[in-house]
């Protein structure tokens, strides 16, 4: 215990030399900064369930297949793969010049090269109960008992259990990266403060709620067009500043390389009501906005066996709907947003991936009339409004849920909005204690099954946290799931996503757009629709 205690003391001054290190000569190298107000709980990929630990992890690690720009597969640790023809059984052809990190974890401190049995020993502890990650449910009925195995140290073999279309896009997860055995082993659970990958950037330091140091990779394996190693950059640091205002100021100073979003109190002083930058950033800063496959709604718990959906009026389809047509998207995403966005007029799944079609999954519209017939058909009118509706939010929405609940008065439907921490919101969501609440969707591969797993009815919460259950939707889902033809595949996903949207257990909200304000000397760096932070190209100019 004793010395336990000493490496602790001795690894955390070492972290804080090699901070103020970096401080002091950040100028003599190019280092990408970028801040994150959320901070970072884990660098573990088995535990990347949102966007803050994602980014660090996707500069950290390498999966076997990633998704390009153009948000198509492509290989990363594998060189190609082969699909037999019952589609059952995936033979991945792995590189053989990947490298882990140098780390203590392993002989002499040098990484070992990547194998197959890696992969293997990776997707097992996804899985494995002991590890306790939020992303185990991804393989769940779909592999095979024996569903991973190594046929030598460059080919695994991936069996699953019926033929599943999405399973590439699964793979290319961030909770599909590879660790080393002997990592995990050597640090257990302090393994989600000391990451070792095979990732273009390597560790240095964390001090939790201070900043995050990652170096350049100096053996990383991929190359540019000319040949050249990537990536170009000496490294990577985060800060943790929780204030968005700290944030814009370090952004203004220059002492950030970018920033994600805009918050709405600096949103009308850069950006016209049509989402432009004003005159005077002109030319100071570089706008990057691009589809981003996130989708925001308000749900609602449809279990009709809840004892809280029984006594609410939110039981009724029809006062959902009009619910529904009761509010002004379009206006909302205008005055509140400034144009960032594309209010939902269609379904569940966003506009950007290659299912999307407004023409064929029809929405609903800013229609107070029908909401208020609606109402009346639900046995709800002016004489009879139905008792009140508590909605549950977080204090970035504020201002979304008071505009809904405001057009909601005008016909005849009372919302009352609570604001809660997002934390507290989502252990109410999963354990089914929020009637009426907000939510969003990050797509984590682009493929329209992310988005309608959500309403699968063998799927815990997350994702199914509406609870809704029905058989003919849970029927065209598996049926596309099935279905290699994506032209027939593209028609079944909307199929089931014209059903979850006329049963209404969601309210979509606008199809996100990834807003990004990039200083001008920034040089490949481009957004992406899953906005993954993708900086292997960049470079920073003088």
């Amino acid at each position: 215990m004793f010395h336990s205690y000493k490496y602790l003391a001795f690894f955390f001054s070492i972290a804080i030399f090699l901070v103020s290190c970096y401080n002091s000569q950040k100028e003599h190298g190019r280092y990408f900064h970028y801040n994150e107000v959320t901070g970072i709980v884990s660098l573990d990929p088995a535990f990347a369930k949102n966007q803050s630990i994602m980014w660090p992890v996707h500069q950290l690690y390498n999966t076997l297949v990633e998704v390009d720009s153009n948000l198509e597969l492509k290989p990363s640790l594998s060189k190609h793969w082969t699909i037999s023809e019952d589609r059952k059984t995936y033979l991945f052809y792995l590189r053989n010049d990947v490298f882990f990190h140098n780390d203590a974890a392993f002989p002499n401190g040098r990484g070992r090269k990547l194998t197959a049995y890696d992969v293997v020993y990776s997707f097992l502890r996804l899985r494995d109960p002991k590890t306790a990650s939020p992303g185990a449910w991804i393989f769940n009925n779909k592999i095979d008992s024996q569903g991973f195995k190594a046929l030598n140290d460059t080919v695994f073999q991936l069996k699953l259990l019926r033929p599943y279309q999405p399973i590439l896009g699964i793979l290319s997860m961030q909770y599909c990266s590879i660790v080393p055995r002997e990592a995990i082993e050597k640090y257990g659970k302090d393994f989600r403060r000391h990451p070792v990958g095979t990732g273009p950037f390597q560790f240095v330091a964390w001090e939790e709620g201070q900043a995050l140091i990652l170096k350049r990779n100096p053996v990383y394996f991929e190359r540019d067009s000319l040949g050249r190693r990537l990536p170009y950059l000496d490294g990577i640091k985060v800060s943790f500043n929780d204030s968005r205002a700290t944030e814009f100021l370090l952004f203004r100073q220059g002492k950030l390389e970018f920033i994600n979003d805009i918050d709405a109190s600096f949103k009308d002083e850069v950006l016209t009501k049509q989402g432009k930058l004003r005159r005077n950033w002109e030319g100071k800063v570089i706008l990057q906005t691009h589809p981003y496959l996130n989708v925001e709604y308000f749900g609602f718990l449809v279990d009709s066996s809840n004892a809280l959906v029984k006594q609410s009026p939110t039981q009724y389809k029809k006062l959902r709907q009009a619910i529904n047509y009761g509010f002004d998207r379009g206006k909302m995403i205008l005055y509140l947003r400034n144009s960032i966005g594309i209010p939902a007029n269609s379904g569940f799944v966003p506009a950007g991936l290659p299912s999307f079609d407004s023409s064929k999954v029809k929405g609903y519209h800013y229609n107070p009339e029908l909401a208020r017939k609606l109402l009346q058909e639900a046995h709800f009118g002016a004489g009879n409004p139905p008792p009140p509706i508590k909605l549950v939010s977080i204090p970035v929405y504020a201002e979304m849920a008071d505009y809904v609940a405001k057009q909601m008065e005008e016909i005849g439907i009372r919302v009352e909005v609570e604001i809660v921490q997002k934390s507290f919101l989502l252990e109410m969501t999963s354990n089914s204690r929020a009637l009426f609440f907000r939510g969003s969707w990050i797509a984590d591969y682009p493929d329209a099954e992310n988005y309608l797993s959500v309403f699968y009815s063998k799927n815990p919460a997350p994702p199914n946290y509406t609870r809704y259950r029905n058989p003919a939707f849970d029927d065209l889902f598996e049926k596309a799931l099935a279905e290699t033809n994506d032209t027939l595949r593209y028609q079944l996903y909307r199929s089931a996503d014209q059903l979850v949207i006329d049963d209404a257990p969601v309210v979509p909200l606008w199809y996100d757009v990834v807003i990004r304000l990039v200083q001008p000397n920034v040089e490949g760096f481009k957004p992406n629709a899953l906005n993954l932070l993708e900086l292997r190209h960049v470079r920073i100019m003088n």
